[in-house]
């Protein structure tokens, strides 16, 4: 019985991951807009009925998608804080890695700004992602910075994880001649020049 049971379940996560994958490229290929449902079921080579069985929209899996990234910049930092490095080293290195992530999953952009200062997942979704948000993470950087004499602890923290959300936001949708990574890297280094305590 057990055995069935576990195939059972394979077999729905099989579906599941299938979905999954069918929309990603879609998604990168023909944007999310332009992607409907039945799109999506027939890369997966699935019936548009077993779609609802595991998402209740696009949205839902954009939601999923974007679960997936907070919880890997989230163990990306867990890593590093194991590592010797100061917290600028930590904020640049996940801040950038964010980036990095966000620039190869376009799509997922626009939900992400919305998103980032609320929890990433609802409920319902089954992730390990219903944990700290990008928010939750950066704040609680910074002010690890600055509790280490490293951050300037005349702005409070709250301002400063904004304005890493803002240079997110502005490289999405700049004009200017230069690839999102060299922007956000650009303005990033701006950031941290007005961040960071001068050792006088």
């Amino acid at each position: 019985m057990a055995c069935s049971i576990n195939r059972r379940e394979r077999k729905k996560m099989n579906a599941k991951n299938a979905i999954l994958e069918a929309a990603v490229k879609l998604f990168v290929q023909k944007g999310y807009k332009e992607t409907a449902i039945a799109d999506i079921m027939n890369e997966a080579d699935m019936g548009i009925g077993t779609f609802y069985n595991y998402f209740q929209s696009k949205e839902e899996i954009l939601k999923y998608f974007l679960a997936e990234i907070i919880s890997e910049t989230h163990q990306h930092f867990i890593d590093l804080i194991k590592a010797p490095k100061s917290a600028a080293e930590i904020l640049t290195e996940t801040f950038l890695y964010t980036g990095r992530i966000l620039d190869e999953n376009r799509f997922v952009v626009p939900l992400f700004l919305s998103m980032a200062n609320r929890r990433a997942a609802p409920k319902e979704l089954t992730h390990p992602a219903n944990g700290p948000t990008f928010k939750d993470i950066f704040s609680g950087l910074i002010k690890r910075g600055q509790e280490q004499g490293e951050f300037r602890q005349d702005i409070p923290a709250e301002v400063v994880t904004e304005m890493f959300h803002s240079i997110l936001q502005a490289a999405s949708f700049s004009s200017l001649e230069m690839g999102f990574m060299q922007n956000i890297e650009y303005k990033l280094q701006l950031l941290l020049d007005g961040l960071i305590v001068t050792k006088k």
